[in-house]
C-alpha cells in the first residue's frame, strides 16, 4: 500500500538554530532535511517532500514572504500531498497561522509547528513537535480545519492560539476555547468539531500598511494624530479592558475613522471586547458611534492581519462580518 504524500517547508526559527561559534548565541542554520533526520519515524508514515525555503528567525518573516510560502503549499496540494507542514520560529507562529488560515482554501490540513528549544539544546522539542505535526497533517479528522498550530502535544485553531510565555515549553495556549485537540500515545484526538470558515481571496495589492497602537495610561496622541497623514490604510488599537481608550484618544479616533478603517481590540490577552455595556467617552459604545469596529475575540495582532488582507483584496467593507465570525 502506497504511503500518503506529506510536504514539509522549513522557514527557520529556533527549531533550526544552533551556535556557530563557542560563546555566541544560536542562529538559524539547520536545514529542513537535517531536521527530518532527527525524526526517522515520520518517514514510515508518509512519502516526504522537504524543502528549506528559508533560514530566518520568526521576527524577520513578512506578509509577502508568507504569500510565497502559501504558493509553495498550494502547489504541493495540487501535486497530491495529503497535508502540508510549515516549520518556523515561534515568535510569530500565531500570526503566520492566522495569515494562512484566512487564505487556505483546501480541505487538506495545513499544520504549523516550531520549537522553544534550539536544535543544540538537550531535550530539544523540535523533533517531537515535527512528528506530532506529521500525525495531525495525515489524520483524516484534520481535514476541513484550515490552518492549525501543533506544539507541545496540543492542536490549536489558528484564530484562537496565542503565545503566552516567552521561553517556557508550554508557551502556546488558546485562552478562551482551549486546544482543539491533543495527541495521546501518538493518536490525534480532537476535542472540538471543525468550525465554519470563510476564506479570503488572495490580496491584489501588498503595499498597504496597517498601524497597530496600544492604549496605555496617560499616553500622548502624537503618533495617533498622524496615522492618516503618514499614509496608513487602516488602524488597530489594542485598547484597555473590554476595548476602551481615553476621552482624548476617542476624539482623535473619530477623525481617523472618517478616512480609514479603525478596529478596537483588547490588550488583555484573553476575552472579548464589549459592544453595549459601557457608555462613557472612550467606551465601546462611544467608539462605535465614532465609526470604529470592535474586534470581539480577535486579538490586536490578528485583527491587523485580517485588515491587511481585506484592504489588499478590496473587501474592507466586510470587516465587521469577519470579526463577528471570528469572535
Amino acid at each position: 500500500m502506497d504511503l500518503p504524500k506529506l510536504a514539509i517547508a522549513a522557514l527557520g526559527g529556533t527549531v533550526s538554530m544552533q551556535s556557530l561559534q563557542s560563546g555566541e548565541g544560536v542562529v538559524p542554520s539547520v536545514s529542513g532535511e537535517a531536521l527530518l533526520n532527527t525524526v526517522p519515524e515520520l518517514k514510515t508514515l508518509a512519502q516526504l517532500t522537504v524543502e528549506t525555503l528559508g533560514l530566518l528567525p520568526g521576527a524577520s518573516l513578512d506578509f509577502e514572504y508568507l504569500l510565497s510560502v502559501l504558493c509553495w503549499a498550494n502547489f504541493q496540494i495540487n501535486q497530491g500531498a495529503a497535508g502540508v507542514i510549515i516549520v518556523q520560529g515561534t515568535d510569530t507562529l500565531e500570526e503566520s497561522a492566522t495569515f494562512f488560515d484566512y487564505l487556505w482554501d483546501h480541505d487538506e490540513p495545513l499544520v504549523l509547528t516550531g520549537a522553544m528549544r534550539s536544535a543544540a539544546q538537550a531535550g530539544a522539542d523540535g523533533p517531537a513537535n515535527l512528528l506530532d505535526a506529521g500525525r495531525v497533517a495525515l489524520a483524516q479528522s484534520s481535514r476541513g480545519r484550515g490552518a492549525q498550530v501543533v506544539i507541545h502535544g496540543q492542536i490549536h485553531r489558528a484564530n484562537a492560539v496565542r503565545k503566552v510565555d516567552s521561553m517556557a515549553l508550554h508557551a502556546f495556549a488558546s485562552p478562551v476555547t482551549g486546544p482543539a485537540g491533543i495527541l495521546m500515545e501518538g493518536v490525534v484526538r480532537y476535542l472540538q468539531p471543525p468550525v465554519a470558515r470563510q476564506v479570503l481571496p488572495l490580496p491584489q495589492t501588498t503595499n498597504q500598511t496597517i498601524a497597530l497602537l496600544e492604549a496605555s495610561l496617560s499616553a500622548d496622541s502624537l503618533l495617533l494624530e498622524n496615522v492618516v497623514e503618514l499614509g496608513y490604510d487602516g488602524l488597530v488599537i489594542a485598547g484597555f479592558g473590554a476595548g476602551h481608550v481615553s476621552a482624548h484618544w476617542a476624539k482623535v479616533i473619530e477623525t481617523i475613522a472618517r478616512h480609514i478603517p479603525v478596529i478596537i481590540a483588547t490588550r488583555t490577552g484573553c476575552g472579548s471586547t464589549a459592544r453595549s455595556t459601557y457608555g462613557f467617552e472612550g467606551s465601546e459604545i462611544d467608539l462605535q458611534r465614532k465609526g470604529a469596529v470592535m474586534a470581539g475575540f480577535t486579538c490586536p495582532r490578528k485583527a491587523r492581519i485580517l485588515l491587511w488582507l481585506l484592504v489588499g483584496c478590496r473587501q474592507q467593507e466586510h470587516l465587521a462580518s469577519y470579526l463577528d465570525q471570528t469572535g
